[in-house]
């Protein structure tokens, strides 16, 4: 399995999908830290959560690459389950690198305020990253060609599912839970302080659990699809 992750991989990057998601991460980027300095937690909980959509987008181009006929041969050959998983981790892998390089940018441009307690913004900043991982590769997946079946249905499910996460999470009132917890915790990180234990044990559950719905209707609407 660990050979089809890395072919999906090379034939994302060597293939030039990549570049639209990177040119894409360099605009927001510029966005975010082109006003000066922040502290490290507000500065990193809005660079996930600006981060979202283009890790879905990432992952639907990626899982879009493979064409329908090798798509077919890999479920042939390691199975469908370890086939969808494949994909999966190809792009939380892609996802995790753009995480990384997104935390480390504003370092080149003075984006961060070192006045500030840097260890504890820079450990809440991973974990809003990592917050933010999942539920955009679960959506990116769900928006995938094999799960839509076209491309025209799985950017309309990519578009309405991101505008779904801003203006819900943003509301806070209507049923937040349908959305991961993506600007909940933007929000958390740019109140003064450092947010209570508890709030992040809940912001993390929240996650989880939305993260385990979407992966299994993922795997369900994958079963009746080649």
């Amino acid at each position: 399995m660990m050979a089809l992750v890395a072919m999906r991989v090379a034939g994302f990057v060597r293939g030039g999908r990549a570049l639209a998601p990177l040119i894409a991460v360099l605009v927001e980027l510029g966005v975010i830290y082109g006003g000066g300095p922040s502290p490290a937690a507000v500065a990193y909980g809005y660079s996930a959560a600006a981060l979202f959509p283009v890790l879905a987008w990432l992952t639907k181009l990626l899982l879009d690459t493979e064409p329908d006929v090798q798509r077919r041969l890999a479920r042939l050959s390691v199975g469908p389950a370890r086939e969808a998983v494949a994909g999966v981790l190809a792009a939380t892998l892609l996802s995790l690198v753009v995480c990384v390089a997104a935390m480390a940018a504003p370092w080149l441009f003075h984006g961060i305020d070192t006045s500030t307690d840097l260890g504890t913004g820079i450990a809440l900043g991973v974990l809003a990253h990592l917050l933010a991982v999942p539920p955009a590769v679960a959506v990116g997946a769900l928006a995938s060609r094999a799960v839509t079946g076209s491309v025209r249905m799985g950017l309309t499910v990519l578009v309405v599912a991101a505008v779904l996460v801003v203006v819900l999470g943003l509301s806070g009132s209507f049923a937040p839970w349908l959305v991961p917890p993506v600007m909940a915790t933007a929000r958390e990180l740019n109140d003064p302080g450092v947010p209570p234990a508890g709030t992040l044990a809940l912001l993390t559950a929240w996650a989880a659990a939305w993260c385990a719905v979407a992966f299994l209707g993922y795997g369900w609407l994958r079963r009746g699809r080649s």
